[in-house]
């Protein structure tokens, strides 16, 4: 399996703000956008640096870029779970547009400017795993102007088998959720087929960590297998008590026939193994 998770955020910092790694940058940018508007060169803006990094280790891990059209782009890869995520993107987003202005230069020079969000979590009443949001009129349908392009992929709401794979995004959300579990001289075909996953996962697999580096990682690492675990340990609460919720809405429901068949709340109770008071409460409730 690959050395690295590219979830932490850290990792992909490193994988997908780096300048050799351009061409994995534009991949996963191509397969979030519309064919119409495929890139094909950029410009990054806050590449990776390692000493940048050693000077403010609680800096945002995000990657800017700009492409051959103008168009800027922010990536974030999001692995803790925040109230208000929405309100973070559409900040980010106000951020990067409003800063292409400079004193004096007149607002015909702000460029289309899009934000993509990959979380490690659910933000969004929405069942599919990538949304995309614009600026539009609520009535006609109508765009106000392109410049305003946000857009979430929820990585948890990603659950395909790797034969309903079908398009580019697929590919590299599954090499998001599923890469560190991949053998770099296993790699499955249908993410091989694409030659910039084929090169990510390599890179990951063999990506060098400084000291700083590999602390910063291994820290962002445990933090990510404590929220799993919590996670599914919620899950398996949750799912014990809507059991016996399930078996008390059972319960009740037998007691109801059972009065409701002549039975005798004494008689209801023993059979149940409930106390009278129990049966009592619930013959009330049907005779209100």
């Amino acid at each position: 399996m690959c050395r690295l998770n590219p979830r932490v955020d850290f990792a992909f910092k490193k994988l997908f703000g780096s300048e050799e790694n351009k061409d994995i940058l534009i991949s996963f940018i191509n397969s979030v956008l519309d064919q119409d508007e495929e890139i094909t060169d950029l410009t990054l803006k806050n590449p990776y640096n390692a000493q940048n990094f050693k000077n403010d280790k609680l800096s945002i891990l995000d990657v800017k870029a700009v492409d051959e059209k103008g168009v800027w782009y922010n990536i974030e890869m999001q692995i803790t779970d925040q109230d208000y995520y929405d309100k973070r993107a559409l900040y980010y987003w106000a951020r990067l547009y409003t800063g292409q202005l400079e004193s004096g230069i007149n607002y015909d020079k702000l460029e289309k400017t899009i934000v993509i969000n990959v979380l490690n979590f659910n933000s969004l009443e929405e069942d599919n795993y990538h949304n995309i949001y614009k600026l539009f009129n609520t009535q006609s349908k109508e765009e106000l102007i392109d410049h305003l392009e946000i857009h979430f992929i929820e990585l948890e709401k990603y659950d395909k088998d790797l034969s309903e794979i079908q398009t580019a995004l697929d590919r590299w959300t599954e090499f998001l959720k599923r890469a560190h579990e991949y053998n770099k001289n296993q790699i499955p075909s249908q993410l091989s087929e694409v030659k910039s996953i084929e090169k990510a996962i390599k890179v990951l697999d063999t990506m060098y960590l400084n000291k700083d580096e590999r602390e910063a990682y291994e820290a962002r690492l445990k933090w990510l297998r404590d929220e799993e675990m919590a996670l599914k340990k919620a899950e398996r609460k949750g799912m014990e008590r809507g059991m016996e919720r399930g078996r008390e809405e059972e319960r009740k429901q037998l007691i109801i026939n059972m009065l409701r068949s002549g039975i005798k709340v004494k008689e209801a109770a023993k059979i149940t193994k409930l106390d009278q008071e129990i049966v009592q409460t619930i013959k009330k409730s049907i005779e209100d």
